[in-house]
């Protein structure tokens, strides 16, 4: 898998993702939007994701839609993908960065890339994380964030399979960060 960051916000390019095979993709032909993507040996795009800086304040940045090709999510692509933007993001000076989720799968794949619960939810229930500089692990508070996050989901209407999700992380602490050393990007 090849990761590759093609744009910064305000310029970044269009993408013409089909909408049968990923979430949002309409979302990625906006222009004024940065995008990264993770592409397939064979060059074919098989994860993305959108970003721009906050409107009232330029030193943090928002991942706003993380999608990936739906025969091949769970495989760890999206976290890997975010991670490459969450790295050049401060190699690139941002202060901040942050994304809201709506689902616990999501939740705990940017737990997996460093982001954290902040507490706060948008307007529409999404779980707003945000990154910090990483240290060798998690906080001794954060098993209590993490546990409230995931207790945001589960009063919600959700799958059974995302009822077994939630349950089988009941009282546990945080994921294990992963490493993305080794990623290409340009």
């Amino acid at each position: 898998m090849e990761y590759e960051l093609l744009g910064w916000p305000p310029d970044g390019p269009k993408l013409r993702l089909d909408h049968e095979r990923f979430s949002y993709a309409g979302k990625f032909v906006m222009t004024n939007s940065g995008k990264a993507v993770a592409r397939a040996p064979d060059g074919r795009i098989v994860a993305a994701v959108a970003f721009n800086e906050d409107r009232t304040d330029a030193d943090t940045l928002w991942l706003r839609y993380v999608t990936v090709d739906r025969e091949l999510r769970g495989e760890g692509i999206g976290p890997r993908l975010c991670g490459l933007v969450r790295d050049r993001a401060v190699e690139r000076g941002y202060d901040r960065l942050r994304i809201a989720v709506n689902n616990p799968y999501a939740y705990e794949a940017l737990y997996r890339t460093g982001f954290s619960y902040t507490g706060e939810t948008t307007g529409i229930a999404e779980l707003i994380l945000e990154y910090s500089e990483p240290t060798d692990d998690w906080h001794p508070d954060e098993r209590e964030r993490y546990q409230a996050g995931l207790e945001e989901f589960r009063d919600r209407d959700l799958s059974d399979d995302e009822h077994e999700f939630l349950e089988a992380r009941r009282d546990s602490g945080p994921p294990a960060l992963e490493s993305h050393d080794g990623d290409s990007s340009h």
